[in-house]
């Protein structure tokens, strides 16, 4: 039949419109009251199985400090009554700002907060005080909880609690716990705002709605790759204060999962934490999983716990998957996709089949729809045509928070997101990510793809991490630069780089300046800051050009 959706791929050509081939994930009705706190924890207690006082939820990697479910679930309710109590100003809807590291004390503050119904705001510890400004600005916080190490970055007019004070942790236990707080929390009421990582331009407050992560928590409980009763034991690297912490959070709550925190990311506490907490699921970012690959460091820990490794951010070559299999065969390697505005993950893989899908970040996940555009015509595209990424469910983003412009340029009338990401479906249904469509080279009249030249350059044995970036060039216009981090004490030269790509690309393609780096500078979430690295590179050729 013409309008059928091929089961295969998930494709209708009659509407050129590619749909999950998941079975779909229950939703409650959309009228129901309900705050996505209460919906993960419905989750979790449908488990008749489930033991909320033996089973661990949070686990501290640098004390081993441990919080049962039961001590979570009596510890978050403990602090909302504390706050109706002491602040009985706070009304549902206002925005309370978390300034704080990963620690066991920020998802005792989410639940609480999103039981009362007002909005989290998390923002990274480490922003400097003009990026504070601004983002408290947009966000306009009545309340904000920070640790005594950042309170100080904070302005007085704003009331905040010090998280790490004796009179927080007697907020946590309230003998007066009122579990029904009679706040009417509605599905569409705001529940968080995150931020954008700011790569192409000013950073943007995006609202998400109880809503969009109640379909995200539904999405995961129902098709996840962790069987529900292996009591899987989860290492986010993923900061609480990115979307993609907060995912793992409420996914782990709804799976009644354990979480091993790491307050500040480290390569070899990591192992460690994995060898002492029998780790089975790590989530991490893509120069992590290249280093799980190549780096000697891996082999002086017992990592035979670890089942899935889940990585999104860019895709991973061939050659890091491989070396990764020869030397953990156990392990299955998990690529995903999302973004701030779909609230996380909207795309994964699920079962050892899926994941041998090399490049691929895998299929739509439940009750998502997507299609392929051409950029410049507009016009929806068939499987294997390369064209940019709209997507459309119920977990899609309100929109950007005091900025209309920014929001209609995003999401059209029928409410599908444009992602500005260069992807292509294939006939199974997998999607693959070319790059971002504002992040191509153009090299005279081609367009060259910096995420595929580093997926080449991060399979050199020598590279611990690269960027590509595009470099101004009179001829050509834009000709492909490449910042290279070495591993240590290994030697390569940039001509021996230069000939290793050649060999593998197309002659537009070919890599035709190098420049070697300590770091590469990355938002927390891991995605490179290619601006900086373009002003670094003119920066030091202005340099040279004075000399």
């Amino acid at each position: 039949m013409a309008t059928a959706i091929n089961p295969q791929n998930g494709f209708r050509q009659t509407t050129k419109t590619f749909h999950s081939v998941r079975p779909p994930a229950p939703l409650p009705p959309p009228s129901q009251l309900l705050s996505v706190a209460d919906y993960t924890l419905s989750l979790l207690h449908s488990n008749p199985t489930f033991s909320p006082s033996t089973t661990v939820f949070l686990i501290d990697s640098a004390t081993g400090h441990r919080l049962t479910y039961a001590d979570f679930i009596q510890q978050f309710q403990s602090l909302s009554t504390s706050l109706i109590t002491q602040f009985p100003s706070l009304h549902k809807n206002q925005v309370a700002l978390i300034l704080s590291p990963t620690s066991i004390q920020v998802p005792i503050i989410y639940y609480s907060l999103l039981s009362l119904g007002l909005i989290i705001s998390p923002i990274n510890p480490l922003s400097t005080s003009s990026e504070l400004n601004d983002l408290i600005n947009l966000s306009n916080p009545t309340i904000a909880f920070a640790t005594s190490s950042f309170a100080s970055k904070l302005p007085s007019s704003i009331r905040t609690i010090i998280i790490d004070s004796p009179e927080f942790n007697s907020m946590l236990q309230n003998p007066n716990r009122n579990v029904n707080s009679g706040r009417v929390i509605k599905q569409n009421d705001t529940s968080a705002i995150m931020y954008s990582s700011g790569t192409t331009g000013r950073v943007k407050g995006v609202e998400l709605t109880h809503r969009n992560f109640i379909s995200i928590a539904s999405a995961v409980y129902h098709n996840t790759f962790v069987k529900h009763e292996t009591n899987p034991v989860v290492l986010p690297t993923s900061p609480l204060f990115h979307v993609i912490g907060f995912f793992v959070l409420i996914s782990a709550v709804s799976l009644g999962q354990t979480l091993v925190f790491m307050e500040r990311f480290n390569f070899k506490n990591m192992l460690k934490a994995v060898e002492d907490y029998k780790v089975t699921f790590l989530r991490i970012a893509p120069p992590v999983t290249v280093a799980m690959a190549n780096s000697d460091v891996v082999m002086n820990y017992n990592l035979s716990s670890l089942q899935l490794i889940g990585c999104g951010g860019s895709p991973l070559g061939k050659e890091v998957i491989t070396n990764i299999r020869a030397r953990f065969p156990q392990i299955d390697i998990q690529q995903g996709y999302g973004m701030t505005e779909t609230g996380g993950g909207i795309t994964g893989m699920i079962g050892p089949h899926e994941c041998e899908s090399y490049g691929s970040v895998g299929r739509l996940s439940s009750n998502v729809e997507a299609k392929i555009v051409h950029p410049e015509t507009g016009k929806a595209l068939n499987p294997m045509q390369q064209g940019e990424l709209w997507l459309r469910g119920p977990m899609i983003m309100k929109g950007y928070v005091r900025n209309n412009e920014a929001t209609a340029a995003t999401l059209d009338s029928e409410g599908w997101l444009k992602t500005g990401d260069l992807c292509y479906f294939d006939s199974d249904g997998f999607l693959y990510i070319v790059d971002r469509l504002k992040e191509l080279i153009k090299y005279k009249a081609y367009q060259v793809p910096p995420a595929e030249l580093e997926r080449y350059l991060l399979s050199i044995p020598e590279v611990a991490d690269a960027a590509v970036i595009p470099y101004p060039d009179e001829e050509a216009g834009q000709i492909p630069m490449a910042y290279i981090v070495t591993r240590p004490g290994i030697k390569i030269n940039g001509a021996q780089i230069m000939e290793i790509i050649a060999k593998q690309v197309s002659p537009y393609k070919k890599i035709r300046r190098v420049a070697f780096i300590n770091t590469i500078p990355k938002t927390p979430a891991g995605k490179i800051l290619r601006r900086e690295l373009v002003k670094h590179a003119l920066s030091a050729a202005s340099s040279k050009s004075k000399l």
